[in-house]
């Protein structure tokens, strides 16, 4: 009976476990962060802190992680929100010591920017659109319409500037004034973040880069805005290797796949008389145009 080494032993058990789960297999869990931010209905979760938070936690507890890979397609959205999980990713990428790269698809502009500011590391494709650091606001000027319907409008307040940018009354220049103050203020803030994360590699002209307007990937690439053209799956095997393992971090249920929200919500949509759909009808409706200012 032939007689087999201890190096020759663990080796054959070795083969025996699946690739991805053998020491020493370069692992680096994918995080997908899609759709607009902030904006949410029951029925079309948007992207929030709230429903990110578990996954990046547990991208970050990934045993053997050489770092972690978001794949970022946002048009933008809440820059509050967008910044909660600016932060959230940067706190664990610091208190995990693991590296952060990003890979923009279609876009990341506006808060999808911000967002991918939070990576060490950020790439896109030739074709993605990349920018859009600025700060907007719409809202409708209504009040000749009802007049002309001989509509009367009804409001009561306590507070004089409780009505401020109602756009049922003639627009008021101090309101505008003011939220224009806002707008500035979260503009600055934002200026000061992409600075911090990009630095020495902006090297396009602040008065464009900061202006709200947005570019193609090779564009964004020549200002600084992103560190390269490349592709999540073909970058992370020239960078970790051929049999690098990237599980995908998603949130599980029903065939192993659950959207937060539908589960709970659906029959409570329709048991309420349709108010909620109406409510996804118009998040849907807001989303789209958000996607519609860069083309899509």
């Amino acid at each position: 009976m032939p007689e087999f080494s201890g190096e020759q032993v663990r080796k054959f058990f070795e083969s025996l476990i699946p690739a991805r789960m053998r020491r020493g297999t370069p692992v680096v869990p994918v995080v997908r962060l899609t759709g607009v931010i902030g904006f949410s209905s029951p029925l079309r979760p948007g992207v929030t802190l709230a429903s990110v938070a578990r996954l990046l936690d547990r991208a970050f507890s990934t045993k053997r992680a050489k770092a972690v890979a978001l794949l970022i397609n946002s048009p933008g959205g809440s820059p509050v929100q967008s910044h909660l999980i600016y932060r959230r990713i940067r706190q664990l990428a610091d208190e995990k010591k693991i590296p952060v790269i990003v890979f923009i698809e279609d876009a990341g502009a506006s808060g999808g920017y911000m967002v991918a500011c939070a990576g060490d590391e950020v790439y896109c494709d030739p074709f993605s659109i990349v920018g859009s650091i600025g700060v907007i606001g719409a809202t409708f000027g209504l009040d000749k319409a009802i007049a002309k319907l001989g509509i009367e409008r009804r409001v009561y307040t306590s507070g004089e500037r409780k009505m401020t940018l109602d756009p049922f009354l003639p627009e008021n220049p101090e309101d505008v004034a003011h939220i224009k103050a806002i707008q500035a203020d979260i503009h600055e803030g934002f200026i000061a973040l992409v600075k911090e994360r990009r630095g020495s590699k902006l090297t396009g002209p602040e008065s464009a880069l900061f202006s709200g307007e947005y570019w193609a990937g090779e564009q964004a690439h020549q200002f600084g805005l992103v560190d390269g053209i490349g592709e999540v799956r073909s970058f992370l095997r020239a960078r970790f290797g051929e049999n690098v393992y990237l599980p995908l971090i998603a949130e599980r249920g029903w065939f192993g796949r659950r959207i937060p929200g539908v589960g709970s919500q659906i029959a409570a949509e329709f048991a309420g008389g349709g108010k909620g759909l109406a409510e996804d009808f118009l998040s849907a409706a807001e989303q789209r145009a958000v996607w519609a200012r860069y083309g899509f």
